[in-house]
């Protein structure tokens, strides 16, 4: 008889006060995969789940209240179970699944991290990194039109281009189109040199790089020679009709109210547009409003239309930006003037 991959056992606490839990995992290779170097991600775990945590041989001690020792039980059986099928988890990947299992006790650890958009030709796969992104991952493929608005580092523009490279791929579309404002952020750059190609081409250099992990470099300039992948600043969308296309216009913060309008209505037959965007970095000038802020109160509840919105949670980056972000919105709030207090009718 096949053995499972982690056997529990649990017991009341010596203390009196909570429950211990001996998680049992057969597979060494997994265990060790599992608790990182240095047992960093037991740690890990212990932090997030709110409870003590430890290894001795082939098990890992929980104590703690009845709900975070189930809540740790639940994550190491089903990480254990990912693990064994070849799924790579990373710190953050832990963090992000806690908070998930803790919020909504319904969804699955596969569910998150087994839906691979793209894989890419390094053999890595390219998958939704949590909730919010799955749902992301999922608006995309059941609305011609998806806002994703987030913090930096969310992954808004990378699951969007891998979804837009699969797409053409597996030739659902004939084209990809990426756009982005060609607007300074925050410093003047001056006089570029060159022709009209290479005055832009430092706008749209992230939008490169990131085609360039997905795909061989020497595919991706051999594609955008033949035209099925466009590579252009938000003014050069103007004036045509896209079909057949995936379209994805990044930055959209810093699109005028007019140029978003513009963008819009340039989706045709057979195509799929998404919009990607940081509210809270407008480079824009004070006095111009953010086409994407309007467009969400505008066309928000339209059917067809989906919002998604990410969080510091969402963030795939350094561990460190999700600090900086949170820090930063902090501030953000602690500046936000309060609203003008409304006096009573004197009697």
């Amino acid at each position: 008889m096949a053995r499972v991959p982690a056997r529990v056992s649990r017991s009341a606490h010596p203390s009196g006060v909570g429950v211990s839990a001996e998680v049992e995992i057969h597979d060494t290779s997994v265990l060790l995969a599992l608790a990182g170097p240095r047992s960093e991600r037991l740690r890990v775990i212990g932090d997030e789940a709110g409870v003590e945590i430890g290894m001795r041989g082939n098990s890992i001690l929980l104590a703690g209240d009845v709900e975070s020792v189930a809540l740790a039980e639940r994550f190491l059986g089903e990480a254990v179970a990912l693990l064994r099928s070849g799924t790579e988890l990373g710190t953050a990947d832990y963090v992000r699944g806690l908070r998930t299992l803790r919020s909504d006790p319904q969804v699955r650890l596969r569910d998150l991290y087994d839906d691979v958009v793209l894989v890419t030709p390094r053999h890595r796969a390219i998958a939704p990194k949590g909730l919010a992104q799955k749902r992301y991952v999922e608006a995309i493929r059941t609305h011609d039109l998806t806002f994703c608005i987030g913090p930096a580092g969310t992954g808004k523009t990378y699951l969007a281009m891998a979804m837009a490279v699969q797409g053409l791929v597996s030739r659902a579309y004939k084209r990809i189109v990426l756009a982005r404002p060609a607007v300074e952020a925050g410093e003047k750059l001056g006089f570029l040199p060159g022709d009209l190609a290479e005055k832009v081409n430092p706008y749209l250099r992230p939008l490169y790089d990131a085609l360039h992990e997905m795909m061989d470099l020497d595919r991706v300039e051999g594609l955008i020679a033949h035209g099925q992948i466009e590579v252009a600043p938000l003014a050069f969308m103007r004036g045509r009709t896209l079909n057949d296309s995936f379209v994805i216009l990044d930055e959209a913060q810093n699109a005028t109210s007019e140029q978003m309008r513009m963008f819009l209505t340039r989706l045709g037959f057979a195509s799929k547009a998404v919009v990607t965007g940081d509210v809270t970095q407008v480079d824009l000038p004070t006095s111009t409003r953010s086409g994407l802020g309007e467009a969400r109160a505008l066309l928000s509840g339209v059917e067809g239309i989906s919002f998604c919105q990410l969080t510091d949670v969402d963030v795939v980056r350094h561990p460190l930006v999700q600090k900086i972000i949170v820090a930063y919105e902090q501030r953000d709030r602690d500046q936000t003037p309060p609203a003008p207090r409304v006096e009573g009718a004197r009697r």
